[in-house]
């Protein structure tokens, strides 16, 4: 934004910025999960100044940002991670921006026919033959679907409320009890062989050891999943005790399974301190109470 306030907008027609700073380039892949989170507390008005950005842009070019640069959507990376941005921020009683346009505005990004968002909503997961990155996408989507449905809540939207919900678990249907990790799907049966350090098209970034932690918006029943309790603090301590060398594609930006984190683990050698240390951090990072599952039942 120009120092008179004027900008170019994803129309790519000039305007002027009316009560607040218009920003761009958004990574929000990179940024949702704790970027932004610091900022809803360290720095609210710019945080406000971004939302307000993020709703200007689907007002003029249809969409929330995924990663705006310049006025341009470029579709990097994967998600529609402005809607967590947003959720956080109203959660934490940030206001000055329309919540019902946002509502909408987070439900079209949810409901687009593109990046295998069909499938997802029609079979609750996305395979390998319909679309890349497909076990990230379906995860992260997952997430985003839940904090749709909590901002459904916060306007009293229930069927809103309900539909995103139910989506938000089709975490679980990724989840293979066979194997006890997250795994991608291929034409309704599981990818083979299967290598959870292994780094392939069906993950953006990563492997199945990383993202077979992603439900934030259900911790309770990931641990379920995983067997309760006490196995899946053994499955966490094992991903920090687990050798690091990857196999599968080589990718410049992906240098080992865990690093950094090996030197927190080792202050915490009690796998039932990293579970509650885990469970704590994810649980505050989303507002997300442990009985998730009970909420979905009762919407149900």
């Amino acid at each position: 934004m120009d120092v008179d306030g004027q900008y170019l907008g994803r129309d790519f027609k000039i305007h002027t910025a009316h009560g607040f700073e218009n920003y761009t380039v958004f990574s929000l892949w990179d940024t949702f999960r704790a970027a932004h989170p610091l900022y809803t507390i360290i720095d609210q008005k710019r945080s406000l100044d971004f939302i307000k950005t993020f709703l200007t842009q689907y007002q003029q070019g249809g969409r929330l940002p995924v990663w705006e640069l310049a006025a341009n959507e470029t579709d990097t990376m994967i998600g529609y991670h402005a809607v967590p941005v947003i959720v956080d921020a109203a959660a934490k009683g940030i206001r000055g921006f329309d919540l019902a346009l946002a509502l909408e505005a987070m439900k079209h990004s949810a409901e687009l026919n593109q990046a295998g968002l069909k499938a997802y909503a029609n079979h609750g997961y996305i395979g390998m033959e319909e679309e890349k990155e497909s076990l990230s996408k379906t995860l992260e989507y997952a997430y985003d679907d839940w904090c749709i449905a909590e901002m459904a809540r916060l306007l009293g939207r229930t069927d809103d409320y309900r539909r995103y919900l139910r989506r938000a678990q089709s975490y679980e249907n990724v989840f293979d009890t066979a194997s006890g990790f997250m795994r991608a799907r291929v034409n309704g049966g599981w990818l083979a062989p299967f290598d959870p350090r292994e780094v392939n098209f069906s993950l953006t970034e990563a492997n199945s050891w990383q993202y077979s932690f992603f439900a934030p918006q259900d911790i309770s029943g990931l641990i379920a999943l995983m067997g309760g309790k006490d196995k899946f603090a053994k499955k966490l301590d094992e991903l920090f005790t687990t050798d690091s060398k990857l196999t599968g594609r080589e990718q410049a930006d992906i240098t080992g399974l865990d690093r950094p984190v090996r030197a927190w683990q080792r202050a915490q050698p009690s796998p039932r301190l990293s579970l509650r240390l885990c469970q704590s951090t994810m649980e505050d990072a989303v507002s997300c109470p442990s009985n998730h599952g009970q909420l979905l039942h009762a919407a149900a």
